[in-house]
């Protein structure tokens, strides 16, 4: 193929997950780049970037930039992400009110912390609490703002939220739980000054950000006649192929389509979709998405947390706790039918990939409940510093969920491309290359 990338955004591709860091100082912008502008050119990619798609013409198969810029295709990849929810509160129009989504909001919200001092975060969840720590790290008072009762509630359950928010409050984040937020309030200037909550009370505000949620990116698909959807889960509608079920010769992946009634927020699933779309366009044989069964690894302002399934529990399921308040860890595995079901840890995630690899392969913890708690190798910090956890792990085990890397394509990396350092494997696996949090895994 003769490939042509259009992006909106003027930059080669980046790895958006490492804007956080941007914002917190510990990383520049040219650290984060993936692809600069020479890669392209040295791939022989032409590569329009700042240009906007606003048409597609499936008739005579060509793409419309907002400049005017145009490009036939034989295959379209469909790869537009999505959009930040800013919900409709008067005031979401005033300066100083950002969502955090893209370079330019980074670039907006460093340039703010350098003239103004009080700062609101709407939302609690991941990326919501990155912009806080970023924020207040530049020196603002910063306060989140969260409609519901405990922060990450989408990742933790109610304890290990506690012990989180009790972390970042010791570093001086302010939160306002159970709050909902009337209006954003202009100054004299028409520059945000102030939020307004339902129940009467306002705070000083300087600069708004609104992390409240995403949702696909799917409006230059709906508007060239592909279905999107309707109802609860909206997004690009995809066969197992990635290929539209509206068209064939058009494709999609990632955060804007809708997969068996299921849309994506994480980059793991993404990289299994890129992998199947990229085997059919090649004619590599029959490849097929089947739908992902996700973990969720973080490190949340340098705090490692961990959760996958169904780790709310209920009336047929049971629990088994682990609760070291003083210590900075918890553990919480929930089981069903002698199944684990679902997880959530919290300061101390080594056995994470283990417990996810069990309740994947629904295999009966029957014989093993007595040690689930202490970790597969039993020993305590043993799974953290010894090489017998990495060794110990299948080739299918997932080692860095941030990018979807099993342990199988590391070791597969290391010994053909003769690969010495961490750096290296970064650079060729991507795993380790975003939170960090597998890193010490990595290394081994």
């Amino acid at each position: 193929y003769d490939i042509t990338v259009f992006g909106a955004e003027p930059h080669g591709n980046y790895n958006r997950i490492l804007l956080s860091p941007v914002l917190a100082g510990e990383m520049t912008l040219p650290e984060i780049m993936l692809n600069d502008l020479d890669w392209y050119r040295d791939n022989g990619i032409t590569l329009h970037a700042g240009k906007k798609v606003t048409r597609i013409d499936r008739v005579h198969r060509r793409i419309i930039a907002d400049d005017g810029t145009e490009a036939e295709y034989h295959r379209l990849l469909l790869a537009t992400g999505s959009t930040p929810f800013i919900p409709p509160i008067p005031g979401k129009d005033l300066a100083g009110v950002l969502a955090y989504r893209d370079i330019a909001d980074t670039e907006a919200m460093i340039d703010a912390a350098t003239h103004y001092k009080h700062a609101v975060v709407i939302g609690a969840g991941l990326l919501g609490l990155e912009a806080a720590n970023g924020l207040m790290l530049r020196g603002m008072d910063v306060t989140v703002v969260h409609l519901e009762g405990w922060i990450m509630e989408r990742q933790l359950d109610r304890a290990a939220a506690d012990m989180l928010q009790a972390s970042l409050e010791a570093k001086g984040m302010k939160f306002l739980l159970s709050k909902q937020t009337e209006a954003l309030v202009a100054g004299d200037g028409g520059r945000v000054a102030a939020v307004r909550f339902k129940d009467g009370g306002t705070i000083p505000a300087d600069l708004v950000v609104v992390a409240a949620g995403i949702r696909p990116n799917c409006a230059l698909a709906e508007s060239a006649g592909i279905y999107c959807g309707s109802g609860r889960v909206r997004g690009i509608q995809v066969s197992d192929t990635m290929q539209t079920v509206t068209d064939p010769r058009i494709y999609a992946v990632g955060e804007c389509v809708a997969h068996r009634g299921i849309a994506y927020g994480l980059v793991a699933p993404l990289f299994e979709q890129g992998k199947v779309c990229a085997n059919h366009l090649a004619n590599f044989g029959i490849g097929r998405y089947e739908g992902s069964v996700t973990s969720t690894k973080l490190k949340v302002t340098g705090i490692d947390v961990f959760s996958a399934g169904d780790f709310s529990g209920g009336v047929d399921t049971e629990e088994i706790v682990l609760h070291d308040r003083q210590g900075g860890v918890y553990k919480r595995i929930v089981i069903r039918n002698n199944r684990i079901v679902g997880s959530v840890l919290y300061g101390d995630t080594a056995d994470g990939s283990w417990y996810f690899q069990l309740m994947k392969d629904r295999q009966s913890v029957a014989e093993i409940r007595d040690h689930l708690m202490f970790g597969q190798n039993r020993l305590g910090d043993a799974g953290h510093k010894g090489e017998n956890r990495a060794a110990s792990m299948p080739d299918t085990a997932e080692v860095c969920g941030c990018n979807g890397v099993c342990k199988g394509t590391i070791v597969k990396a290391i010994k053909e491309q003769g690969l010495f350092t961490l750096a290296e494997v970064k650079k060729h696996t991507k795993a380790a290359s975003s939170c960090g949090s597998c890193t010490g895994l990595v290394e081994q």
